[in-house]
């Protein structure tokens, strides 16, 4: 999956769905992004004891009874089968079933996985070469503090994590950081933007994408 606008319009992703319009991670939440028009839907995913995958943000946020990735895929595939998937992943151990999830949908090749794990996106690559890898950073909120340092780290940390995009917040994205990955060829996806004057003014800095709770 190419990420990189190269001139053209901004990239919307549907963060959890459309949480702003709708329960995160449901199939509902879903389908008003899909009705806003977005180029991808962003999925939070949880692997279980019971070896399933399923959408949810974290164990303590999980509904009772979670959407599947298996229903989330067949689902998008019904209904809009050319809107690209952001796969964030949330925890570590379960890369395999993941990745099978996708391949049954025939979704590998308009879905990216995100995640700020760099162990997952290293199996995942192994296991599906075909699979767009971005990394997520921060993996907290606390770490935006450091973003000076970070168009000189950027370029190692994506090797570091076999990534040909960045998933970064809104915080720590520069102009510095907009052109060193984009000198690497990979692209930049802001989260989470969900106010007006902050989506144009990261949308005039050029940034690829921005992840909105309302798109």
């Amino acid at each position: 999956m190419r990420l990189l606008r190269d001139g053209g319009p901004l990239i919307r992703i549907g963060h959890r769905g459309a949480a702003a319009l709708a329960p995160a991670n449901t199939l509902r939440s879903i389908e008003l992004a899909l009705e806003a028009g977005v180029d991808l839907v962003e999925l939070d995913l949880l692997g279980v004891p019971n070896g399933a995958v399923v959408l949810g943000h974290s164990r303590s946020e999980l509904a009772s009874e979670p959407l599947t990735l298996d229903d989330a895929l067949a689902f998008l595939r019904g209904r809009a089968a050319g809107t690209g998937i952001v796969a964030d992943v949330k925890n570590r151990g379960y890369e395999h079933a993941l990745v099978e999830s996708i391949r049954r949908a025939e979704a590998v090749e308009r879905t990216v996985v995100s995640t700020s794990f760099v162990s997952s996106l290293r199996a995942i690559a192994r296991l599906e070469p075909g699979l767009a890898r971005s990394l997520t950073y921060p993996r907290r909120r606390l770490g935006v503090a450091v973003r000076h340092t970070l168009p000189a780290r950027i370029g190692r940390m994506l090797a570091r994590a076999d990534a040909s995009a960045a998933t970064l917040n809104h915080r720590v994205i520069t102009r510095s950081v907009l052109e060193r990955c984009h000198a690497l060829g990979a692209a930049v996806l802001a989260w989470t933007v969900n106010d007006p004057a902050l989506l144009r003014r990261l949308d005039a800095l050029g940034v690829d994408a921005v992840i909105t709770d309302d798109p």
